[in-house]
């Protein structure tokens, strides 16, 4: 593991890669879906608008077979860059870590095995109201459930997501909660003005700082749901949070509902961590003392155009990546 780079607390995060070392993995990884993904410009996750919802579902397929199922190519941005699940799925099947699918508000279900919540997606927040408070308490308990058998199971839970448009709402939930919050994007030139006008319509319904008000107002589905996992699996086993800012929004709202932060590091890639941008490092030190592990994937090196644009901005990282 000498190529991960630690950042925030060094010393928890020595220990935490000493505590998982030549251990047991499993990968969780979790669909959902906002149709603020389908505000023009705001995601490039998708070859076209009308693909979006197809993209969780399609990441997922990918993960597990090498191929997608419920649309015939697998996702890419409209000019070609290929999902960062060609990451994930060649360093599970390297590494021989199992993997399970949890829908957690997509639109559309995979075509495979998976474990389903009922839980239905996130509105455009930027004309109503995310989710209804009931369902922000359905997400944690369910989340709460799914993550303390998942954590029974393993030395280390590794949590990923899929949610276009996900960003976005993660920014909102930042804001939402007092916290000084530059998010990363699919994009090399970051919509952020799009962003905060979204985020400013979804702010003008509702100014409460509560943390269940604003994922109701402002959220997704993904974010109380992960935070659920993270409440109950941190107190039986290591977490890592795959993933970039999105995982600053998980870890901020969690801490309403609580965890075990010796046992948690976010997990991403050098992309976000040199992503102009954003504040990922910021973010996470304003929420939690926890580390953040990082490792470069040397993607300028690769063959492949659509691979080689991951290290000049596009896409960063997601599907666990």
């Amino acid at each position: 593991m000498s190529d991960i780079e630690i950042h925030c607390n060094e010393e928890k995060g020595r220990k935490f890669i000493k505590s998982i070392e030549h251990k047991h993995f499993l990968f969780s990884f979790v669909t959902s879906y906002t149709e603020t993904s389908e505000i023009p410009g705001i995601t490039v996750a998708g070859a076209n608008p009308d693909f979006i919802k197809y993209t969780p579902p399609a990441d997922a397929e990918f993960l597990q077979y090498g191929f997608c199922k419920t649309i015939d190519v697998i996702p890419m941005t409209p000019d070609g860059k290929p999902t960062p699940a060609l990451l994930t799925r060649a360093v599970l099947d390297f590494a021989n870590i199992p993997k399970i699918v949890i829908n957690a508000g997509s639109k559309i279900y995979p075509k495979m095995p998976f474990i389903e919540t009922n839980i239905p997606y996130g509105n455009n927040i930027s004309e109503k109201p995310a989710l209804e408070q009931s369902t922000v308490k359905d997400a944690i308990d369910y989340g709460r459930i799914i993550g303390r058998t998942l954590a029974s199971c393993t030395n280390c839970l590794v949590i990923g997501e899929s949610i276009p448009g996900g960003t976005t709402t993660a920014l909102a939930v930042l804001k939402g909660m007092g916290i000084d919050a530059h998010v990363s994007s699919s994009m090399p030139e970051n919509p952020q003005s799009l962003k905060n006008e979204v985020v400013e319509k979804a702010f003008k319904r509702s100014d409460s700082k509560e943390p269940y008000d604003v994922i109701a107002n402002a959220g997704d589905p993904m974010i109380p749901f992960v935070a659920g996992m993270l409440s109950t699996a941190s107190e039986i086993t290591n977490v890592i949070l795959a993933g970039g800012t999105q995982m600053a929004a998980v870890l901020a709202f969690a801490k309403s509902v609580g965890y075990n932060e010796d046992r948690v590091a976010i997990g991403t890639t050098s992309y976000i961590i040199d992503d102009k941008d954003a504040n990922l490092l910021n973010m996470v030190k304003s929420i939690s003392d926890i580390p953040v592990l990082s490792i470069n994937p040397r993607l300028e090196d690769s063959e492949f155009d659509g691979l080689r644009a991951y290290s000049k901005g596009f896409v960063k990282e997601g599907v666990g990546a």
